[in-house]
């Protein structure tokens, strides 16, 4: 039955969307011609002080029109010390519907390997773009193929103490409406993570950078990591690259 529920809501989803791209204007049509390639690999960088020495990847890219673009996001840790690791993988179309905002759904793959392997699909629905004072927000639902609800808020900002100095602090929010002890996720607030980075664009395609990385998991989550005789707090300082083309 709850994979039968995770159905209807990911057609609900896929409705909203479709309902959304029906609603552009044909003067929008007729400007919305060339094609572009976008990629961006936003944080590629070691974080020594958590467990197991991992390399965190995270990056996206896209491809279309000015109005209609397919996505692709990922985010993932990959340990240097024994084969484990996690990666989540977004497939998203997205339609401009504001200046600065798209409207995003598609397919999300959370996949862990090592001596626990698993796979988990999700419906995906969200919003991004640009928010007053240039702050870059992204917020998104996703429905498991269970059934379960969760939530994701990630802001950030790009503080230019130069032309090419420039400090990003960035902020993700995570929620869950129920408990999934197989995959660690208590229900309510579930995660926060804070990172203060501070790059130097040696050229625009390509900047180094060190920063500061904190999480910190909360109620049901935590309980479920301290279980799992893991921290419901880490941090570290790591040290990483940023490149796009």
């Amino acid at each position: 039955m709850r994979l039968h529920g995770g159905a209807a809501a990911a057609g609900l989803l896929v409705l909203a969307v479709t309902m959304a791209v029906s609603a552009r204007s044909a003067a929008g049509q007729v400007m919305d011609r060339s094609r572009y390639l976008y990629l961006f690999g936003d944080h590629l960088e070691q974080a020594p002080g958590f467990a197991g020495r991992p390399v965190r990847l995270e990056g996206e890219g896209w491809y279309g029109r000015n109005y209609d673009r397919f996505w692709m996001k990922f985010d993932g840790d990959l340990a240097t010390q024994g084969n484990e690791g996690e990666l989540q993988v977004q497939a998203l179309f997205s339609h401009l519907f504001s200046p600065y905002w798209d409207i995003q759904a598609g397919i999300r793959v959370d996949g862990v390997w090592g001596e626990a392997g698993r796979v988990r699909p999700h419906a995906v629905i969200g919003v991004q773009g640009l928010a007053p004072y240039w702050f870059e927000v992204e917020s998104a639902l996703f429905v498991s193929d269970a059934g379960d609800v969760s939530g994701r808020l990630q802001a950030s900002y790009d503080l230019m103490f130069t032309q090419r100095l420039i400090f990003e602090p960035e902020v993700e929010l995570n929620a869950a409406l129920q408990e999934v002890p197989e995959w660690g996720v208590g229900s309510g607030l579930t995660s926060s993570e804070l990172g203060l980075r501070l790059r130097y664009e040696i050229r625009r395609e390509f900047a180094p950078y060190i920063g500061y990385l904190w999480q910190r998991s909360y109620a049901g989550t935590a309980n479920l990591l301290h279980a799992g005789g893991e921290p419901p707090r880490r941090s570290s300082f790591v040290a990483g690259v940023t490149v796009w083309y």
